[in-house]
């Protein structure tokens, strides 16, 4: 069976509330969030859909701790981690392009690669447990050249360009730039083997069975 997932990014959407409460998004079996969004909301999507939920932070999230305000209750922060749900290999990577000196959740492009070296021995343990390294990969920022911005802000971060091309997972679903004008704005594109969509602000995908 091929699961659902609701992918939501940056922007909360206010009959998000009614439409989960009424059903529109029967059979959704996984939230995955790219960031910057509000604890309560995902947490109230997680409560009335009763299915998992799967986040990383974006630059406008607090840093994470061991303190529950920093934490969306009972769902998991896949931040430089790797987990398994609906036969599906996910894995995390938070944060964006470093702009601010002080900015919370950024990165030099050096620093990320540095955290993103850190999934590699997840994903070697994936290849060799189940045959492919990765599934679906999530992350705040986009990657590098790819549905990036010129801005300080919003360039890409290219260790995820990197994990791209080692693990090849089906999908990488990110936020960070934001799609208004979605006929005028290329939000989803093909990388090699991978499909890599701009979630913002939110998306249903049907990720089918592989033959």
């Amino acid at each position: 069976m091929s699961p659902k997932i609701l992918a939501v990014s940056d922007e909360e959407v206010e009959r998000l509330y009614a439409l989960a409460s009424n059903g529109h998004f029967q059979g959704i079996d996984l939230i995955l969030s790219c960031g910057d969004l509000p604890y309560a909301y995902l947490g109230y999507l997680m409560d009335v859909l009763k299915v998992p939920l799967f986040y990383v932070p974006g630059n406008h999230d607090p840093q994470h701790s061991r303190n529950i305000t920093t934490q969306v209750e009972g769902a998991r922060n896949l931040d430089m981690e790797t987990a398994r749900s609906h036969n599906l290999l996910l894995a995390g990577l938070g944060g964006c392009i470093r702009y601010r000196p002080d900015g919370i959740n950024q990165y030099t492009q050096g620093e990320m690669f540095l955290r993103a070296a850190r999934l590699l021995p997840h994903l070697l343990f994936n290849r060799i447990r189940y045959g492919r390294a990765l599934d679906i990969l999530i992350t705040h920022s986009p990657p590098f050249g790819i549905h990036d911005e010129d801005t300080r802000a919003h360039r890409g971060l290219k260790a995820i360009n990197w994990i791209i091309s080692l693990a090849k997972p089906r999908y990488h679903l990110h936020g960070h730039t934001h799609v208004y004008k979605r006929n005028l704005t290329i939000s989803d594109s093909q990388s090699g083997t991978t499909r890599i969509i701009n979630v913002h602000p939110y998306k249903v995908i049907e990720v089918p069975d592989e033959r």
